[in-house]
């Protein structure tokens, strides 16, 4: 597992003096995805996270301005955890983090802090880049080591999908909305011939995108 950020994801840098303690944030991101699932958005305070923390509320508060910056952050660690695992094929490393994000969608902490940001951000355009920034573009990263890795391998031309033509992005949007749609809206098991099915239907896409790439 990935060692976790010693600085969450697009929180307030630290301001010159004291040191900031990865002990405190961590203990805060977590009071903070506890009281989401006890309490839901509405009802969460940073007073009462700094309580749950044991850290005082100025700790808190030069830390994240507000409960938005807050409970992104508490969601965005979570995800840090994801790694593509070299499974020896691009299908087999599709599925392996497909599993991935999957298990941490069933975590009643992810699943109550997604959701609640997610439902906020369609009225909050500034939380809505915020997630973006720090949950979105960062985990991306997958999805540009997994077309480098398929194209090492052969199993990719080197034409197929760059940044600049949009195909990661799509490939991510595609691989993130099947999932959370499948977890978090239908409430279906992500079993893992599910999981098969999906990783086919994707490669056969980008077979198809590749091809498109590199004809004549």
């Amino acid at each position: 597992m990935r060692t976790p950020r010693t600085d969450p994801p697009g929180a307030a840098p630290a301001r010159p003096g004291r040191p900031r303690s990865a002990a405190a944030d961590t203990a805060i991101l977590e009071a903070t995805r506890a009281a989401l699932v006890e309490q839901g958005w509405s009802k969460l305070s940073l007073s009462d996270v700094a309580a749950r923390a044991g850290v005082a509320r100025t700790t808190l508060y030069r830390r994240w301005p507000g409960k938005s910056e807050l409970v992104v952050d508490a969601v965005a660690v979570l995800f840090d955890e994801l790694e593509l695992p070299d499974r020896g094929s691009l299908a087999a490393d599709i599925e392996g983090v497909v599993h991935q994000f999957a298990g941490i969608l069933q975590r009643p902490e992810a699943k109550t802090a997604l959701m609640a940001v997610i439902a906020e951000s369609t009225r909050d355009g500034a939380l809505r880049d915020r997630i973006r920034a720090s949950i979105v573009d960062r985990q991306k990263r997958l999805v540009l080591e997994g077309r480098a890795r398929a194209q090492a391998r052969g199993e990719l031309p080197a034409t197929a999908g760059t940044q600049e033509d949009g195909t990661d992005d799509l490939v991510f949007d595609v691989i993130a909305g099947a999932v959370v749609h499948r977890a978090l809206v239908s409430g279906e098991p992500v079993t893992a011939a599910w999981v098969n099915r999906f990783t086919a239907l994707l490669l056969g896409g980008l077979g198809a995108a590749a091809g498109r790439v590199t004809a004549p």
